[in-house]
């Protein structure tokens, strides 16, 4: 008799596999989960496809540490047996924290969804307390009508509606940090590239690293 049980992971992506699309990493964990010797339930109906999701899928060039992802798998051996068993056949830049058997039934990651939080390092282009004012303007607004293009279409919204917190952790020699707590759930999701040019950074983020995601449940 088959034993199908629901497992959730934490996971963190780091800089080897940053440029890899969000596609071929679905296409990786299933060949990552056979080598391990997990057994992947498969969904019903003639293009049976693995039963795996990602709570939000990490944009290529992006790294983090605090990836979600859930799994069904057949007859799976108890939580830290098949975390070893995973860790060992898992290619550089990947690694798993953490797993924990769930109920079949729940709603899923993407649902669960309400927060992504980022730490994002951009070129020091002005004195620290120009931006630290531009950081305080941007919070002080009610709305932001924002723009952009995207392949060949151009979106219109309220960029301050996708924005919950932004603070200055640090200014180096070349660069600030900045945090940014914004809105990831089933309506949309910010993003940190468009936030840093509302608060007038010319130039792309050196490197955006997602630390957290926040579920419902987390609130």
């Amino acid at each position: 008799m088959i034993n199908t049980r629901r497992f959730r992971l934490l996971f963190a992506r780091g800089e080897c596999l940053k440029f890899i699309s969000h596609l071929d990493m679905m296409r990786l964990w299933p060949r990552l989960f056979r080598r391990a010797g997990l057994g992947i339930a498969y969904s019903e109906g003639f293009n049976a496809h693995p039963r795996l999701a990602v709570a939000s899928p990490l944009a290529v060039g992006w790294t983090g540490e605090a990836e979600l992802m859930e799994v069904w798998l057949e007859n799976p051996p108890a939580v830290q047996t098949a975390l070893g068993l995973l860790s060992a056949v898992l290619p550089e830049g990947l690694t798993i924290d953490q797993g924990i058997f769930l109920p079949l039934e729940g709603p899923s990651l993407q649902s669960m969804m309400r927060f992504a939080e980022y730490r994002v390092t951009l070129p020091l282009d002005r004195p620290a307390e120009v931006i630290n004012k531009a950081v305080g303007d941007l919070l002080g607004q009610a709305t932001l009508e924002w723009s952009h293009k995207r392949d060949d279409e151009t979106r219109h919204y309220d960029l301050r509606t996708q924005i919950d917190d932004i603070t200055v952790e640090a200014f180096g020699r070349d660069s600030v940090n900045l945090s940014m707590r914004l809105k990831n759930d089933p309506s949309g999701s910010g993003r940190p590239e468009q936030v840093a040019l509302a608060l007038g950074f010319a130039q792309h983020p050196m490197a955006i690293h997602r630390v957290r995601l926040v579920l419902a449940q987390d609130n």
